[in-house]
């Protein structure tokens, strides 16, 4: 019965794309709300539940975000609804945390091009480079999200792939150690990554990293992080302009995670340098 279904739904897409998508441009928006989850591990052993619970309340503007994906047949402009991130416990800004947030992201799955703005520090970086490659495994197991049938789809893809706009300790400990290793093995770490993508809307696009699968991606689950798409409007009565990001200094997006792994470990060496 699901495999019927599925048929269907690609046969549906096929229809949509030789005649309906031919024939008039469009364009819609849907938006995500994304929520990721934080193991404070052996460090928050020494903390109370109460403790714990005013950590993760802390926490919240960075583990709880919500964005927009505006997208026709061919591009896409993902972005961060534009909230003030504040430390609701002593009103201070989180600047930490907004230079190694994802930047606004424009897709364009025909060029396989993506373009990237990214701040680090007050520097303006604009990161170029072909879309994130997945290897999609479509599945025949289906749900209902909204007013959506929606397909599941999984892959696995290098974790410093999905993330190289993201900065840990842990990196830079282990390209220290990758080095000093360099005849060993290199284990690389790998995330699972599980989709759901919905062929009523049958475009390529999805939002942050994700993209390629025949429908638009309504909800993607990665490491600790899931989005789900809690809004979707199409055929707007004013279309808006999907443009990519121009400002900042051109760089590709190994080279711009080099800067900031090599800007952090400057950071820590002077600290070091002044402790001593």
């Amino acid at each position: 019965m699901k495999a019927t279904v599925l048929k269907i739904s690609i046969l549906a897409f096929v229809l949509f794309f030789s005649t309906g998508m031919n024939a008039q441009e469009f364009q819609g928006k849907a938006y995500y709300f994304s929520k990721s989850t934080m193991d404070l591990g052996n460090w928050g052993a020494r903390f109370s539940e109460a403790q714990k619970k005013q950590i993760m309340a802390r926490l919240k503007n960075r583990l709880e975000k919500t964005y927009v994906l505006t997208f026709n047949k061919e591009e896409s402009l993902f972005k961060q609804e534009e909230k003030l991130d504040v430390d609701a416990m002593s009103g201070a800004t989180n600047s930490w945390g907004k230079n190694f947030s994802q930047g606004n992201q424009y897709k364009n799955v025909k060029n396989n091009q993506q373009i990237q703005k990214q701040e680090f520090y007050g520097k303006q970086f604009l990161v170029k480079d072909n879309l994130q490659p997945i290897e999609w495994n479509l599945g025949t197991e289906t749900k209902q999200i909204g007013n959506y049938m929606c397909f599941k789809a999984t892959a696995t893809v290098p974790t410093t792939d999905l993330t190289w706009y993201d900065f840990s300790w842990d990196r830079l400990r282990n390209t220290n150690q990758d080095q000093s290793d360099s005849s060993e093995e290199i284990e690389v770490d790998m995330t699972e990554i599980e989709a759901w993508y919905t062929p009523q809307i049958p475009v390529r696009h999805g939002p942050s990293e994700y993209w390629g699968l025949p429908g638009l991606i309504i909800e993607v689950s990665a490491g600790n992080t899931t989005m789900l798409c809690t809004k979707i409007v199409m055929n707007a009565d004013e279309n808006e302009k999907i443009e990519a990001p121009q400002r900042g200094k051109e760089i590709t997006k190994k080279e711009y995670q080099t800067t900031i792994t090599n800007k952090m470990k400057e950071f820590r060496d002077n600290r070091v340098r002044r402790r001593g």
